[in-house]
């Protein structure tokens, strides 16, 4: 029998370490610093997502620039916020103007008042009325202010009954400039119905009803004009101003003797209006 020869199950290697067949690897690389050059290796795993550019979408271009109503409450927002600056500085310049000069309204008086005539007829057949009257009375202007001035128009003068509000005469009283702590008078202002006024029948009733109800009669001086106010170099436009003088008491004259009717006080209420954003230099 002959003899069978099997392959080793390894590799023969060569001997000193050196791979089969005479081939050697190169040799590695050195840096300069004693250690050699290793290729780095990147892990990609393996369910990584592909990265795959977006198209250019129009529709998000348009949504990265700011909404209109955006645009509207930052204008609402900042508006308001303007107008309570303005607001605030406005109360703060008036708090000042007032602790500075602290003005005061004028001051009017009626010292005394003359019932001339109050006549009052009546048609037989209650159809037609008609109303002749006479007052005088006198009217004192005080300016209690030393660096506020006043510049009056013309006065509308009313003279009324306290139980029904109806007017019984009526008159004027010039303009007037009232300065610094300036006092002004006016003698014999006369408000008159010398022309027999045509009253209507209700208006004819309730003034009966007034004057015989009693010996007394309950009288009311109303006045109203445009005052044009002024401190230093700030001036104000015409404000309206309604003067009340009222608590008067005075009987009809029987003849023509006048009759003197009677106040307790004789100190009117004024009613002014001061508007500060009237106000101009």
């Amino acid at each position: 029998m002959t003899d069978r020869v099997f392959p080793a199950s390894k590799p023969p290697t060569a001997t000193n370490g050196a791979p089969p067949g005479g081939a050697l690897p190169p040799p590695p690389s050195d840096n300069g610093n004693g250690t050699a050059n290793q290729k780095p290796q990147v892990y990609i795993p393996a369910n990584r997502p592909v990265y795959r550019p977006q198209p250019y979408s129009r529709h998000h271009h348009h949504q990265s620039r700011p909404s209109c109503r955006r645009v509207c409450c930052c204008c609402c927002f900042w508006s308001i916020l303007i107008l309570l600056i303005l607001a605030l500085l406005t109360s703060i310049a008036a708090t000042a103007v007032y602790v500075i000069y602290h003005p005061r309204p004028p001051l009017f008086s009626v010292p005394s008042l003359r019932v001339g005539r109050v006549n009052l007829t009546t048609s037989s057949d209650a159809s037609v009325s008609h109303l002749s009257s006479f007052f005088n009375f006198t009217l004192i202007s005080v300016n209690p202010n030393q660096h506020l001035t006043f510049s009056y128009d013309h006065f509308a003068v009313a003279v009324k009954t306290v139980k029904s509000n109806e007017m019984l005469a009526n008159g004027t009283v010039s303009g007037f400039f009232s300065g610094n702590g300036n006092k002004t008078s006016f003698r014999s202002v006369i408000a008159t119905s010398t022309s027999a006024r045509e009253l209507d029948p209700d208006e004819a009733r309730r003034l009966k009803s007034d004057l015989t109800r009693g010996a007394r009669v309950g009288l009311e001086i109303e006045m109203r004009t445009k005052v044009k106010m002024q401190m230093g170099k700030l001036k104000s436009e015409g404000v309206e101003i309604k003067v009340t003088c009222g608590g008067f008491e005075g009987t009809v004259p029987k003849g023509k003797v006048p009759t003197v009717a009677t106040s307790k006080q004789t100190k009117c209420k004024s009613d002014l209006s001061v508007k500060v954003w009237k106000w101009s230099l």
